[in-house]
């Protein structure tokens, strides 16, 4: 999806994508969570993908995102309060739990994730796509990640 073109006028996006992580990650881990909730959102949302790029030699490469991705932090209470809203509002959310660090495969992530209620997850990270209200409102209380 890509904003209109006008001429030298600034981009603006209808919507938003946004990761939330808690601040009390490890540089790794951060980006860890980072890359898997970016990827949920692009495996929810293909439209959002922009072309794919190529060099001037004609090599080609990956697309990406067709907007930023905005990462902020945030506290274990900004976290939760960012997931119940995004339910709240029927806004898809991907999330990243503390426990996932340890399986090492997507089988045991779901099952780590199942095992508890929605309030109970240990959340290090979420991940939100929509309109840009909707997310502001979503992520109110985070920070941009330093």
């Amino acid at each position: 999806m890509t904003a209109p073109s006008v001429p030298d006028a600034p981009v603006r996006f209808p919507t938003k994508i946004a990761v939330l992580l808690r601040d009390d990650l490890e540089p790794w881990q951060g980006l860890n969570v980072t890359a898997f909730l970016s990827a949920a959102v692009s495996a929810a949302v293909p439209e959002i993908l922009g072309e794919p790029y190529a060099d001037a030699d004609g090599t080609p490469y990956l697309a990406t995102f067709g907007q930023p991705v905005l990462v902020l932090t945030g506290d274990r209470d900004t976290l939760r309060a960012a997931r119940l809203r995004a339910v709240g509002r029927g806004t898809p959310v991907a999330v990243f739990t503390a426990d996932m660090f340890a399986t090492g495969n997507d089988r045991d992530n779901r099952a780590v994730v199942a095992a508890a209620s929605g309030d109970e997850l240990d959340l290090v990270g979420i991940a939100v796509h929509g309109p840009r209200n909707g997310v502001d409102k979503i992520v109110k209380g985070a920070r941009m990640h330093p």
